[in-house]
């Protein structure tokens, strides 16, 4: 065996797993210090902090007598209030029996109902500001897209003959006027009315001059990100590739390179790809893949897709985007993912798509490997996603999880009694049967989907 050939394998596959374990970890510490925090705030007394499970590797016990550890088994975490049985907080009926009634306040089972929800509520809604926070930021740094429309910089292309500039102010290419970036309809428009040529005139602003110069069709072929586990991703192409033909028909616009995709039905494509560096066309040999995406009004559709998002020739010039601006983006994203998450959810059960959709664990590790192997801001952005997905996961009403017990808090105030501790058991025993159900219904996808 050549052990030397297995180490770039191995390699990679410290890489996943490293990336996968901060990315849980970051969820799971803000996940739990929302329950932590909000349980000091309520009176509730926290007796262990844990990051991941089994066998303690850290710890120490801080002024207020709450443990802080870490495991060995990154996968999760818990928060251990007093009056806790187990990390499900089940109710630990010897324990509350010793307390005294002082005690059984800074309990999770003694304290008020409005405390014990808050608490619960907490972890979810960390996730969701954790999701806000990065995507407000991102859009803050990344800033928004200058008016008028300007280019910043000239994506690297094969192109010859380009006169374009960074600094141009652009007025109209092809003939066309070029409306407000903001304008989404607008320019949607715009940009499909555009000559389907790969060297189109533009008429642009430069130095306060007007004039008119040569620049490419502004949405060439080009690979600006990649996804996971996708026909792309798996044969090698890498961000900044220029994709020039498919199986020898020249290419210029992504609408090209997308049409000869879906019109495919799965059949192998021979890709030649111009990439900054090379000294001649590299080849890639890829089958598309079928996947099921969201529908711009809704619901999903099924495509045949190779992984790869476009891009424009050139990077246009930003400006600072505003708090509220980049707050409400940050909303906006979040919501979207949640939308979209419950949408193929739905979809998923009536059987409209495949439950291929739905990742266990290994499906996620890859992923996190692939994101950190495209840069920082791919990976954030993953975590930050991954953030709003585990958030509401656990606000489904499933016992075990936050949200079932956010059932039996709202069962509480309707009848003014929890319910009886036998049927608190029957119920965390049957949760938890079906989210280690899914769990393995959910590995069974990475080890065995296409």
């Amino acid at each position: 065996m050549d052990v030397m050939a297995l180490l770039p394998e191995f390699g990679g596959l410290l890489w996943t797993l490293l990336a996968f374990v901060v990315a849980l970890s970051v969820i799971v510490a803000i996940h739990e210090y929302g329950h932590y925090i909000v349980g000091r705030w309520s009176g509730i007394h926290a007796e262990v902090f844990s990051l991941g499970f089994g066998p303690v590797l850290f710890s120490r016990t801080d002024k207020r007598g709450t443990v802080w550890q870490v495991a060995a088994l990154p996968l999760g975490g818990y928060v251990k209030f007093l009056g806790d049985s187990d990390a499900a907080s089940g109710k630990d009926g010897e324990a509350m029996q010793g307390l005294s009634e002082a005690d059984r306040r800074h309990t999770m089972h003694g304290a008020p109902l409005w405390a014990r929800s808050a608490t619960v509520a907490a972890g979810p809604v960390f996730n969701f500001i954790l999701s806000i926070l990065v995507f407000a930021l991102m859009l803050m740094f990344q800033g928004r897209v200058a008016e008028p429309l300007t280019v910043g910089a000239l994506t690297p292309l094969p192109a010859q003959g380009i006169t374009l500039e960074p600094g141009d102010e652009l007025l109209a290419i092809g003939g066309a006027q070029v409306p407000s970036f903001d304008d989404a309809d607008g320019y949607g428009a715009f940009s499909d009315a555009l000559p389907l040529e790969a060297i189109l005139p533009y008429e642009v602003r430069r130095d306060g001059q007007v004039m008119t110069v040569e620049g490419p069709y502004p949405y060439p072929p080009l690979v600006s990100q990649l996804a996971p586990n996708s026909a792309a991703y798996s044969v090698g192409l890498e961000q900044g590739d220029v994709i020039t033909a498919i199986d020898g028909a020249p290419v210029f616009a992504f609408g090209q390179l997308k049409e000869r995709v879906e019109a495919s039905d799965g059949k192998p494509l021979l890709l030649t790809v111009w990439r900054e560096g090379a000294s001649e066309a590299l080849e890639f040999a890829l089958a598309p893949r079928r996947v099921d995406e969201p529908a711009p009004g809704g619901g999903f559709r099924t495509e045949w897709r190779i992984g790869i998002a476009g891009g424009m020739a050139f990077e246009p010039a930003t400006e600072r985007a505003g708090l509220l601006a980049s707050l409400s983006g940050g909303v906006g994203q979040t919501w979207g993912i949640m939308v979209s998450s419950i949408s193929g959810l739905y979809h998923m059960i009536t059987g409209a798509i495949s439950t291929c959709n739905m990742s266990g664990p290994i499906g996620i590790a890859e992923t996190s490997g692939a994101m950190a192997s495209q840069g920082a801001q791919s990976f954030i952005w993953f975590i930050a996603a991954l953030s709003t997905a585990v958030g509401l996961l656990n606000l489904f009403p499933i016992p075990v999880l936050d949200g079932g017990h956010l059932v039996f808090h709202a069962f509480e105030a309707v009848t003014g009694r929890p319910p009886s501790d036998k049927a608190l058991r029957v119920a965390m025993t049957a949760g938890l049967a079906l989210v280690l159900s899914l769990m393995i219904f959910a590995l069974g996808n990475d080890l065995f989907c296409p």
